[in-house]
């Protein structure tokens, strides 16, 4: 009689299940989790904070939870062909990116509601240039040197709007933006210019170039996605949170720490 487990019985092949040696796919594991849990996170701060900064943390919350999905099916995708999820990646990014190019506009539309709409039009415009053309040519749509051209101009005419264009004017100006939203814009203009900087890099090395792997591009996607996606919304919940604070504690300078 088998009173134990027959250990050699065990299969080999884990089909579908984490291999303690593939980083990657524990790196989609870890990212989809902590996309849900930041999720649950900017949703119950929302009510927290001052009304102004409610919609922006909503837009936040749907930014990592559309990730955390996407993320699921990467993780499967990874794991089961052990190739990069183009199409996953990029139906991800035609959604969570425009939400947050809407966040610079709602942060500024919250405390000068004036602001020109066309700010908005003209980040959403830059931003589906950016990913169309960059899909277009990874998927070999288009030829994949134009798609990296075209879907880098889209980005340099993002960061231009939030530097030199209306929103960085904006932002700027101390008579009528509060420090708190100052704050936030920075840290999401910081985000933007160095952390996207990742995924035209891998383009260009990882596909034109065929100079990285599918492995470590991956990885190294999965912890820039980790980082320009929630900690773009942490910006947010950090700038709220200090504003709320300090008007709870009738501040007449803030304290931004």
């Amino acid at each position: 009689m088998v009173v134990g487990p027959q250990l050699a019985t065990v299969p080999k092949d884990l089909h579908g299940f984490l291999s303690p040696d593939d980083f990657v796919a524990i790196s989609f594991w870890i990212i989809s989790i902590a996309m849900v849990a930041s999720t649950v996170f900017f949703l119950m701060e929302s009510m927290s904070i001052n009304q102004h900064w409610k919609t922006s943390m909503n837009v936040g919350a749907l930014v990592t939870l559309i990730a955390g999905v996407h993320y699921f099916y990467m993780r499967e995708y990874w794991i089961t062909i052990h190739a990069s999820p183009i199409v996953y990646r990029y139906i991800d990014w035609s959604l969570t990116v425009p939400l947050q190019m809407v966040e610079f506009f709602l942060i500024l539309q919250a405390v000068k509601p004036s602001i020109d709409g066309g700010i908005f039009w003209r980040l959403l415009m830059g931003t589906v240039c950016m990913l169309a053309f960059g899909y277009m040519g990874e998927t070999q749509q288009v030829n994949p040197w134009m798609g990296f051209a075209v879907g880098m101009a889209g980005w340099v005419y993002i960061l231009f709007e939030i530097f030199a264009g209306e929103a960085g004017s904006i932002a700027a100006d101390k008579e009528s933006i509060s420090p708190y939203v100052q704050q936030a814009f920075g840290t999401m203009r910081f985000i933007v210019t160095v952390g996207w900087s990742i995924y035209p890099l891998g383009y260009f090395f990882g596909y034109l170039m065929n100079g990285v792997a599918d492995a470590p591009l991956n990885l190294t996607y999965n912890v820039a996605d980790f980082v320009n996606k929630i900690a773009f919304c942490l910006a947010i919940w950090h700038a709220a949170r200090s504003e709320t604070r300090d008007k709870a504690s009738g501040l007449s300078q803030p304290l931004l720490a």
